[in-house]
């Protein structure tokens, strides 16, 4: 799915200037199924919250977002737990409520929830071989397509934004949103989301500009964890 937002334009004709508006962008912190590379999305699987590692770097992000300029100025998150409690973290130091966007939840990996990529592609190759090659394609037992989370994570998008005009909103979500928001930024095929790498509690930050551009600052920066 391609970006097809509309440039802006100002009262005298040109491009709209102003203050762009600036996802920060938070992947959740480790849940016990991170370091098995688990696929752990929205649908029939459990909601994991985080391990006490997973804690520790929400945490580590809260006080690297505290000492960020320019400031946050408001949260957002994905419902489930482990977006919840690293939202959470970064809201008790920055002394910001926490809004839920059901929006920017995690893929339903349906049948593939709680399996590895291995397990998947044995017990499902040919769906799985199918995911892979087209954004179409749904995970077995009626997942999400990439081509369906990439409406819902657009929709996100653009509701944030205007909401949110000028200011800096703190994102907390999962590998899927958050690299699709990245890729829609670069203007980047589907399949650029297989190429992008981006950890538990990864920072990344988006710049979205009223005449309809965008620039990616920062991407998958881990540099607070360490």
């Amino acid at each position: 799915m391609t970006d097809r937002r509309e440039p802006q334009q100002h009262e005298h004709g040109g491009p709209d200037l102003s203050a762009p508006t600036v996802f920060v962008l938070l992947r959740h912190g480790e849940t016990a199924l991170t370091p098995e590379k688990r696929f752990s999305g929205s649908g029939r699987g459990a909601d994991p919250g985080l391990s006490a590692r997973g804690r520790e770097q929400a945490d580590r992000a809260a006080r690297a977002l505290e000492a960020r300029t320019p400031a946050i100025d408001a949260i957002v998150t994905s419902p489930l737990a482990r977006c919840r409690a690293t939202a959470d973290a970064a809201a008790t130091r920055l002394g910001l409520p926490v809004s839920v966007d059901d929006d920017l939840r995690e893929t339903d990996f349906g049948a593939w929830e709680g399996l590895t990529f291995r397990e998947a592609g044995e017990r499902y190759p040919a769906d799985l071989d199918a995911w892979l090659a087209s954004p179409s394609a749904s995970p077995t037992g009626g997942g999400e397509s990439f081509e369906t989370v990439t409406a819902r994570v657009a929709a996100a998008r653009d509701r944030l934004t205007a909401a949110h005009r000028g200011r800096t909103l703190l994102v907390v979500s999962h590998v899927t949103p958050v690299k699709t928001l990245l890729r829609l930024a670069l203007g980047a095929p589907p399949q650029a989301l297989y190429r992008f790498e981006l950890s538990a509690a990864a920072l990344s930050s988006i710049a979205y500009y009223a005449d309809g551009n965008a620039t990616v600052r920062v991407m998958n920066d881990t540099s607070h964890l360490r």
